[in-house]
C-alpha cells in the first residue's frame, strides 16, 4: 500500500489496493461526491491516461480547460455545420466528475482524451430519430419498441425504500463520502458498478437502444489507449456504461456495431454555462434541481449545514431582512433535529429549506423563493477564453458587448436607455439588430419614467441557447451589422401581409440597418398598392406610424415612408365604416383593436413634422394633415352613430372623439343613453359600455369624474331583466375587473349613495355631479390658469406659452397623451 493525502483535508491515509485492468470510474453526471471520489482515485491511482464521456471531436479544444480564463459552468457545443439550429451540448459544472478529471489529467501531464460516439454520428442519429418520431407510428418518449426509458436512480432508491432518488442519493453518496471520506478511494466505484451490473442483467439497455452504439465505440477508444499506455488508464463515464465497458467483446463485434451509421459535419467549440440553465434537461443527464447547492456542497471542506446557513442570512441580510447570528445557530439546530427524525445521516437540501423557512423567513415561502432561485439553483454564469473558437459573428458580439458595456448575464434586468446619449443610443441598437436576428437577449418592456421616443426600456436575461442562435445567424454574416442588414432584406422579399413589411421597416429604422431600407420600402410601396382588405391596412399602419415617429428622434430620412403612410390612412378613412359593419362578437373586438391602433398612429401622422428641428413643414403640408385629422374625426363621428356598427366599436368610436374634445359631454351622455335604451338588447348594450369605458386607459375614471354617465349605467344594469342578466354579465366583468382597485373602490361607493335628483340626466351643472364634494359643473378657468405655468414648465414650453388654435378641449383623465417632444412642441 502506498500513503495518499485527503483531497479534502491533505490528512495522510493507507490506500487500498488498486483493482486490476483500466480503472473505471462510474459517476453520477454533476454529483459533487462522484467528483470527490474522482479526484481521490486519480490521486491515488496516478494514471498516465484519462479518457472521459464526451465528443472525440472536442480533443483539440482540451488544452482551453486548463486556461485559468475558463471558469465552469462551460459547455462543449457541437452543431451541424450549415445548419447551426441542430446542436447538442455537453455541460461542465464545477463540481462535475467530467470537469474534475479534465482538470486533474491536465495538471498532472496526463494524456486526456473523449472516447463517445463522434458528435458527427450523435447529431445526425438525432435528426433520425426526431424525423421517425415526427413520422406516423412515431415513438415519442419511447424508444422503437414502445419501452419507456428506466431511471437507474430511481430504480436504486425504489429498492432501497425511497420515494426521492435525490435524497437516496444524497444519503449514500454526498453524505457518506464529505468530510473525511473513505479509507478505500475505489469503494464507491465498487459498489455503484456492481449495483449498475445488476440493473443491466435487469434491464438491458433501460430503453436507451443508442447505447450500444455509444459503449461499442468506447470499447474501441478503450482498447487504443491501454494498447498506448497499458492498464495505468481510467475511465471516467456515467456508471451506467461501467457494466458494458468491462464486458468481453471482440473488436469486430463493436466495429460491427458502428457500421453504417449516418454522419454529419460538426463543428464544436466551449461556450459559457449557466447553473440556471443546468437545472434544465440537456446534455450529461443535467435537469439537477439545485446546482447551486450541489456546488456548495462540493466546495465545502467541512461543516456544510452551517456554511450553507452563513450564506442564507448574508443573502436575506442584504434584502433587508433581520437576520441574527442567532438565527443561523437556531438553523443548524432545527435541520439536525430534522435530519435525525427522518434518519437521515446528515441534514440535506430538504431540512435545510425546512429550517430557513421556519427560523429565518417566519414561516413566509416568499423570501424563501428568493433563497431557492440566488443559492439553491443560483445564477452563476461560466466564462471562456477570447481565443477559443467561435463564429465570426459571435466574435463581433462579444466585441461589441465589451465596447458597450454591456454584459451577458443570466438573471434577468431592466435596462433603461436615453437615446440622446451615444452610448446608449449604441445599445439600443445592438438589442434592436439582434432582435432582427432573432437573438432574444432584450425584449422591448415598458418604462417607469417618461413616454417619450427619447426613452427605451429593456428586459435583459443571457441564456446559453442564444449562442446556437448566434451560430444560425452567422449564414447571413459576419459582423452584427452586415447579417440584421441581409437578414432584414430577406425578410421584405419574403413577407406576404403588408402588417409584416411596416414592423420590418420600424424594426430597421430601431436597428440603424440604413442599408436594408431601400428594399424594404420598395416592398412596403408595392405591397400596400395592391392590398385592399381595411382590416389588414389598418394593421399595418400604426407601426408605419411608430417608423416615422422613431426615424425623426433618430435623425433618420423617412420621407420616402411618409407617403405610404399618408395613402394608407386616406384609405383606412374610406373602408372603415363599411368594414365595421355585420360583426361578431369577436370580429367586433378585432375592429376595436384596430381602431385603437389606427388612431394612435393618425396623431403620430398629424403630430411629426410640429416635432422636427431640421425643417419646418410648409403650408400645404400641414393643411393636408389638418384634412387627414378632419376626415378620421368625420370618420369616428359616422361610427358613434350609426346604428349598424357592432356596439364595441361605436362605443369605442364616442370615447376616443370625448378624450380628443371633439364631442361635447351632453352629446356623449345622448349617444349612451341612446346605447342604453331599454329597446337595446342588453347584450349589445353591454357591448357598447365595454367599447366605451373598457380597455382604453382611464375609462374608470372616466365614470368617476363624471357622475352623469356613471347614473346612465347604474340606471341601465339595475334595469336589466333577470333572466338576460347571465348573458351580460361576462363583458361587465371583463370590463370592470381592468379597472385599478382604488377606482373601482371608488365607483362603488358612489354607486352605494344611491340615487341622486338628476343623476341620470339632466342639464349640464345640475344633478348629483353638481352637488358631489370637489366637483363642480364644468371647467373652473380661475383655479386651472393657477397651475398652467407649472404645467408649461415641465412641458418644456416655458411659462405664458399660448395654446394654438384649435386645439380643442382639453383631453379628459386617462386619455392618451402625446410623446414629450411633441407635448414640447404643441404647448
Amino acid at each position: 500500500m502506498t500513503a495518499t493525502g485527503h483531497p479534502a483535508t491533505g490528512a495522510v491515509r493507507p490506500a487500498a489496493e488498486r483493482p486490476p485492468g483500466p480503472l473505471l470510474l462510474g459517476v453520477r453526471h454533476h454529483g459533487p461526491g462522484s467528483a470527490r471520489a474522482v479526484r481521490a482515485a486519480l490521486d491515488a491511482a496516478r494514471p498516465r491516461a484519462v479518457l472521459i464521456e464526451g465528443p472525440p471531436e472536442a480533443d483539440a479544444l482540451l488544452p482551453f480547460a486548463a486556461d485559468e480564463r475558463m471558469r465552469p459552468p462551460v459547455a462543449l457545443l457541437a452543431h451541424v455545420v450549415g445548419d447551426p439550429g441542430q446542436a447538442a451540448f455537453w455541460p461542465m459544472a464545477a463540481f462535475s466528475p467530467e470537469w474534475v478529471a479534465l482538470r486533474w489529467a491536465l495538471g498532472h501531464g496526463a494524456e486526456v482524451r473523449f472516447i463517445d460516439l463522434p458528435a458527427a454520428h450523435s447529431l445526425a442519429m438525432t435528426r433520425a430519430e426526431a424525423e421517425a418520431a415526427d413520422g406516423p407510428g412515431g415513438a415519442g418518449e419511447a424508444d422503437g419498441a414502445g419501452r419507456v426509458p428506466v431511471d437507474p436512480l430511481g430504480v436504486l432508491a425504489e429498492t432501497a425504500g425511497y420515494d426521492d432518488p435525490e435524497r437516496w442519493w444524497e444519503d449514500v453518496v454526498e453524505h457518506r463520502t464529505g468530510g473525511g471520506g473513505t479509507a478505500d478511494p475505489w469503494a464507491p466505484f465498487t459498489v455503484l458498478a456492481e449495483a449498475m451490473t445488476a440493473l443491466r442483467e435487469a434491464y438491458g439497455d433501460g430503453g436507451h437502444p443508442r447505447d450500444a452504439v455509444r459503449e461499442a465505440h468506447m470499447r474501441i477508444q478503450l482498447r487504443k489507449a491501454v494498447k498506448e499506455f497499458g492498464e495505468d488508464t481510467a475511465v471516467v463515464c456515467g456508471a451506467w456504461h461501467v457494466p458494458a465497458l468491462a464486458a468481453r467483446t471482440t473488436l469486430t463485434a463493436d466495429r460491427a456495431l458502428l457500421k453504417g451509421l449516418p454522419k454529419v459535419r460538426a463543428e464544436l467549440t466551449w461556450v459559457p454555462w449557466s447553473h440556471r440553465r443546468l437545472a434544465r434537461r440537456s446534455g450529461y443527464g443535467a435537469g439537477i434541481d439545485s446546482p447551486g447547492w450541489y456546488g456548495h456542497l462540493f466546495e465545502a471542506g467541512d461543516r456544510p449545514v452551517e456554511r450553507w446557513m452563513t450564506k442564507v442570512a448574508g443573502l436575506l441580510r442584504e434584502e433587508d431582512r433581520f437576520v441574527s447570528s442567532a438565527h443561523v445557530i437556531e438553523a443548524v439546530r432545527l435541520a439536525a433535529a430534522l435530519a435525525a427524525l427522518r434518519g437521515r445521516p446528515l441534514a440535506g437540501l430538504p431540512e435545510t429549506t425546512d429550517a430557513v423557512r421556519s427560523v429565518m423567513c417566519d414561516g413566509s415561502d416568499v423570501p424563501l423563493a428568493l433563497v431557492h432561485d440566488r443559492l439553491v439553483v443560483g445564477e452563476t454564469l461560466g466564462e471562456v477564453p477570447d481565443d477559443a473558437p467561435v463564429v465570426p459573428l459571435q466574435r463581433d458580439l462579444t466585441r461589441q458587448q465589451r465596447t458597450l458595456r454591456l454584459r451577458p448575464e443570466p438573471p434577468e434586468r431592466e435596462l433603461e436607455l436615453d437615446l440622446r446619449k451615444d452610448n446608449d443610443a449604441a445599445r439600443s441598437r445592438l438589442l434592436h439588430r439582434l432582435r432582427l436576428l432573432g437573438v432574444d437577449w432584450g425584449e422591448p418592456a415598458a418604462g417607469r419614467g417618461a413616454t417619450g421616443t427619447f426613452r427605451e426600456s429593456w428586459r435583459l436575461r443571457w441564456e446559453p441557447e442564444l449562442y446556437v442562435r448566434v451560430a444560425e445567424a452567422g449564414i447571413w454574416g459576419t459582423t452584427v451589422l452586415t447579417a440584421a442588414t441581409a437578414r432584414a432584406g430577406a425578410g421584405a422579399a419574403g413577407a406576404t401581409a403588408l402588417a409584416e413589411i411596416t414592423a420590418l421597416a420600424e424594426q430597421c429604422l430601431l436597428a440603424g440597418v440604413p442599408d436594408a431600407l431601400p428594399g424594404v420600402m420598395r416592398a412596403l410601396a408595392d405591397r400596400a398598392a395592391l392590398d385592399a382588405d381595411v382590416g389588414r391596412l389598418a394593421e399595418a399602419l400604426p407601426a408605419l406610424a411608430r417608423t416615422l415617429r422613431y426615424g425623426d428622434v433618430r435623425s433618420t430620412d423617412t420621407a420616402a415612408l411618409a407617403g405610404v403612410a399618408a395613402g394608407l390612412a386616406e384609405r383606412i378613412c374610406v373602408g372603415l365604416p363599411p368594414a365595421c359593419t355585420g360583426l361578431d362578437a369577436e370580429g367586433a373586438a378585432t375592429m376595436r383593436d384596430r381602431l385603437d391602433g389606427v388612431h394612435a398612429a393618425i396623431g403620430l401622422l398629424t403630430g411629426v413634422p410640429a416635432t422636427r428641428t431640421d425643417a419646418k413643414p410648409g403650408a400645404g403640408e400641414a393643411a393636408g394633415e389638418d384634412g387627414l385629422r378632419e376626415r378620421w374625426t368625420a370618420v369616428l363621428h359616422r361610427l358613434a352613430a350609426r346604428d349598424t356598427v357592432a356596439g364595441t366599436v361605436r362605443g369605442r368610436a364616442a370615447r376616443l372623439l370625448l378624450d380628443e374634445g371633439r364631442l361635447a359631454e351632453d352629446e356623449a351622455a345622448r349617444l349612451m343613453g341612446l346605447a342604453l335604451s331599454p329597446g337595446t338588447p342588453p347584450a349589445d348594450a353591454a357591448a357598447w359600455i365595454e367599447g366605451f369605458v373598457g380597455g382604453a386607459a382611464g375609462g374608470g375614471m372616466l365614470l368617476v369624474h363624471d357622475e352623469r354617465l356613471l347614473g346612465l349605467v347604474d340606471a341601465w344594469l339595475t334595469g336589466v331583466p333577470a333572466d338576460r342578466f347571465a348573458d351580460v354579465l361576462p363583458l361587465l366583468r371583463r370590463t370592470f375587473s381592468a379597472y385599478e382597485p382604488g377606482v373601482r373602490r371608488t365607483l362603488g361607493e358612489l354607486v352605494g349613495r344611491g340615487p341622486r335628483a338628476g343623476r341620470a340626466g339632466g342639464a349640464p351643472g345640475t344633478g348629483a355631479a353638481a352637488t358631489l364634494p370637489g366637483f363642480g359643473p364644468e371647467t373652473d378657468a380661475a383655479r386651472a390658469a393657477a397651475a398652467e405655468d407649472v404645467v408649461l414648465l415641465l412641458l418644456g414650453a416655458g411659462p405664458g406659452t399660448a395654446t394654438p388654435s384649435g386645439a380643442g378641449t382639453a383631453p379628459r383623465a386617462g386619455t392618451d397623451t402625446d410623446t414629450e417632444e411633441q407635448r414640447g412642441a404643441t404647448a
